[in-house]
């Protein structure tokens, strides 16, 4: 990527094809609209842009919004940075942006600002004030700007529109198989390793009780997962089980999100730990006993490795 343009009056270098939106996940929807931004802007021999906001626009217009989101901003800039465009332009959305309608937005930002030629967006893509003017009227305002607006065609899988909205689906319950499908990659939570009850390692099996940051990232439906799992700093990626829930067994009533690394014991306090999700195994549920509640996560383990096995296999 070339560049990273921020709204503060920097301006775009050479005039481009883009897209815009908020691209929560950058799945594989967005990846294939992004494609085709590229694809044109390299026949046409202008620069690729993706243009997108810092903060989900609902927030500034509906107050007390908490969004539901499957990237943290840093994630989705990353995502972005590897889809093969040359910028990336990261509008502030606040409520003076929220108060043009589309054709001031459409010359304002995207034509002086930018440098637009080309927008291609996505096939339910709205934008402007009330979001009260659609397509056709952004074809018409594009036509006295300059700017030729065409819509991207819709990206399915079996036959069902990939959408941010369906991975969502998808993780809330608790299907993480289709959730990597539809984003192309599999689906990660970060956080900083803390202190747990400690009742993992007195069954024999030590856990990383990992904190999530409150930024409104979605957890998966609770149960038991097999995950990778690396200290953020570290390359090495390790085969782990991963319990989300209330701890059942010992009366627990605060959700945790306990990660068994398999052949590994480290002190790992204070490390941010990334976690991917492969494969769901299990839902959460009481156990008898602690004991029986061990004879179970042995066989949680030794599931969680045969699935890895025959992914290596694939």
């Amino acid at each position: 990527m070339k560049k990273i343009l921020l709204q503060n009056g920097e301006r775009a270098e050479r005039p481009c094809v883009a897209t815009l939106g908020f691209f929560d996940g950058v799945h594989r929807g967005h990846q294939h609209l992004i494609q085709q931004v590229t694809a044109a802007a390299q026949h046409d021999g202008l620069d690729a842009t993706v243009i997108t906001f810092d903060t989900h626009p609902r927030q500034t217009l509906q107050e007390g919004f908490q969004p539901q989101l499957l990237n943290t901003f840093d994630e989705r800039l990353i995502h972005l940075t590897t889809t093969g465009v040359d910028n990336c332009a990261i509008l502030h959305f606040d409520k003076a942006l929220a108060a043009l309608t589309a054709r001031e937005f459409m010359q304002q930002v995207l034509r002086d600002q930018l440098g637009v030629r080309s927008l291609i967006l996505g096939y339910d893509n709205r934008f402007g004030r009330d979001r009260s003017e659609g397509f056709d009227d952004y074809v018409r305002y594009g036509a006295a700007l300059g700017i030729e607006v065409q819509r991207s065609e819709v990206f399915t899988i079996d036959q069902q529109p990939v959408s941010s909205s369906a991975v969502r689906r998808a993780l809330a319950e608790g299907d993480v198989e289709q959730a990597e499908r539809l984003l192309g990659y599999r689906y990660p939570l970060v956080g900083t390793v803390v202190e747990g009850f400690h009742q993992g390692r007195r069954l024999g099996f030590p856990t990383a009780n990992i904190n999530i940051p409150d930024g409104g990232k979605i957890v998966p439906a609770p149960g038991v997962y097999a995950v990778g799992a690396r200290v953020e700093r570290s390359m090495e990626m390790k085969h782990a089980v991963m319990n989300i829930g209330h701890r059942p067994t010992f009366d627990g009533h605060t959700t945790t999100l306990e990660t068994h690394i398999i052949n590994y014991d480290a002190d790992l306090y204070g490390e941010r730990l990334v976690v991917t999700f492969a494969h769901r195994l299990r839902d959460e549920r009481q156990f008898a006993s602690p004991g029986e509640l061990a004879m179970q996560m042995r066989a949680d383990v030794r599931q969680a490795q045969e699935l890895f096995e025959k992914d290596l296999e694939s």
